[in-house]
């Protein structure tokens, strides 16, 4: 009989004596402890069974679990000798930082004293222990919800020394998600504050405690050692495109269509292939997200469970902020295509608007793109990783965010109506009314004259997302003798139109904006663009060209003469 689905679940305890559905982990245990690492760091996308391995490492050493083997019976683990002995035999300081997502620093500082408190209150018989002093038992006390921040900096620290005095073990300390906290900080705008009151700390429970045996650490991003990890030089980074660890985290491939066996969905394993394998961890390629996987199992169909699941607030806000090039990147995503880039894995929030490459590495560290290949450049000693899309789950979450960019604008809608209607007069009606919207929405601040092109790859963005079924839409593509701007390939020729479209923005020697769109039709003319819808199938008869003009945020359209 196939065990019951638990949705949500993240307690080894829970999901072990409820005989729920559970996929065996625990030689993680064995990988980890073997390692022999002080201070490790591992980074997985949401939603990867971080916490739940967070949980199982707890309930394995912790004393409280003492003679708890009913636990770790049947599994990985327990076929060791040496593990059976270990089992409840450490002190361990588990926390997760988790629900740290205030938009102001002061209830981010508020929550993280909230969880340190809670934390302390676990340990209340320390207040009695007769191996620890008065003066030990009144710092104690100081831990609140409205400690000092000299107070939350040791607590960690402190915390681990009363524990070793009580139980003269060295403790194992658990922080999950800890990087939860940073991503709201950068999105809220209260990142350096927040980095200063964390360093101080981190530091002191993770490089400058003698009382912790080990530690891990999980998160989705490896944030800048120079921000977070100052002279941290324990530290041992796991990160997506390391070896170790890379079948602990997410479900293999054997794995999952053993678990669609045991549910009587075998016939499902390609429908599940397409939407939800992709995720890369080091050499591993077959990698598939467990939350999805178990959303179908328990509701036996397919679907965005994973996508859903968490704001993508960080994501969206640098992609619609993002230069030209980056949108320009994302489309070629979308439509399929492949980046090849570099990749610096260790993010800094502060220079995520800035820094060269810095989006696609929180992309890849977010699950949301997998390497799909490496180039080594021996000369250079760099490596170079072709990016794509995971998977169709993936896909459909970007297609929803793009959406989002539009969804308060009715005019946008109204202008993609008029297009396909081939309406000219509705179409700058429309197209006005978006622009004086969108402009401020796709710019901030920067360059005046970057407008036009920023808003431009956006509207392409959200062409390509509006109409996909009906066009494959492709932008700044090589046809005939340049590179058109937007061109909109019918799916089916013998039912609609090919389009072209041609932004330009209102040059010196161009007095109205009409000479403006007479330019750029006259362009798309001289240079051939409709060479590559002819080649398609497409009639020249049944290819429209429209003209469109800039002058800071007005906008005029043309179209050419059939």
């Amino acid at each position: 009989m196939a065990r019951t689905i638990s949705i949500g679940r993240q307690d080894f305890e829970k999901i072990r004596t409820n005989n729920n559905f559970y996929i065996d982990k625990t030689d993680f245990i064995r990988e980890w402890w073997e390692s022999e690492d002080d201070v490790t760091l591992i980074t997985r996308p949401r939603r990867f069974g971080k916490t739940l391995n967070m949980s199982m490492l707890e309930q394995f050493f912790s004393v409280n679990y003492a003679g708890r083997c009913d636990l770790f019976e049947g599994l990985s683990i327990w076929q060791q000798e040496k593990y059976r002995r270990l089992q409840g035999t450490y002190p361990v300081i588990s926390l997760s930082f988790a629900k740290v997502k205030e938009t102001s620093f002061q209830g981010a500082q508020k929550r993280i004293c909230r969880i340190l408190s809670d934390l302390y209150r676990q340990f209340d018989f320390l207040r009695e222990s007769e191996k620890l002093t008065s003066q030990e038992k009144e710092l104690y006390q100081a831990v609140s919800d409205n400690m000092e921040d000299y107070v939350a900096a040791e607590s960690l620290n402190a915390l681990s020394n009363l524990l070793m005095r009580h139980y003269g073990k060295k403790v194992i300390l658990l922080l999950d998600e800890y990087d939860t906290p940073m991503q709201e900080a950068y999105v809220s705008g209260y990142w350096d504050e927040l980095v200063t009151f964390t360093r101080g700390l981190f530091n002191a429970a993770f490089k400058t405690n003698p009382y912790m045996e080990r530690a891990l650490m999980t998160g989705i991003t490896r944030v800048s050692k120079e921000s977070m990890f100052s002279d941290l030089n324990n530290l041992k980074v796991v990160t997506m495109t390391s070896e170790k660890y890379a079948d602990c985290f997410g479900f293999t491939e054997e794995e999952v269509f053993a678990a669609l066996e045991e549910y009587g969905l075998s016939g499902y394993q390609q429908q599940v292939k397409n939407w939800y394998d992709g995720f890369t961890f080091g050499s591993r390629k077959d990698i598939y997200n467990p939350w999805s996987i178990v959303n179908f199992l328990d509701e036996r169909k397919v679907g965005a469970y994973w996508a859903g699941t968490s704001s993508n607030r960080l994501v969206s806000k640098l992609l619609w902020e993002g230069s030209p090039d980056i949108k320009k990147n994302f489309e070629d995503l979308l439509a399929g295509g492949t980046l090849e880039l570099e990749i610096d894995e260790q993010i800094a929030y502060s220079q995520l608007s800035t820094k060269r490459n810095a989006l696609w590495s929180l992309l890849l560290a977010a699950g949301y793109l997998k390497v799909g290949d490496t180039t080594f450049v021996e000369r250079t000693g760099r490596t170079y990783y072709k990016l794509v899309l995971t998977n169709k789950e993936v896909f459909i979450m970007f297609e929803d965010m793009v959406r989002d960019w539009f969804s308060q604008n009715d005019y946008y809608n109204d202008f993609i109506k008029a297009l396909l209607l081939g309406d000219v007069a509705a179409m700058n009606t429309y197209m006005n009314r978006v622009t004086r919207e969108m402009f401020s929405y796709f710019d901030t601040g920067r360059d005046p004259h970057s407008e036009p092109e920023r808003f431009y790859h956006g509207f392409v963005l959200g062409l390509m997302v509006e109409l996909s079924d009906r066009y494959v839409v492709s932008s700044n593509r090589e046809s005939g003798f340049g590179r058109y701007d937007v061109m909109l390939e019918p799916r089916r020729a013998a039912e609609d139109d090919g389009i072209l479209l041609e932004f330009k923005v209102q040059s010196e020697g161009e007095k109205e904006l009409s000479d403006t769109v007479a330019e750029a039709l006259r362009q798309i003319q001289e240079k051939d663009y409709q060479a590559s819808l002819v080649a398609k199938g497409v009639s020249k008869g049944r290819i429209r060209k429209y003209g469109f003009a800039f002058r800071g945020k007005e906008v005029l359209i043309g179209a050419a003469e059939a």
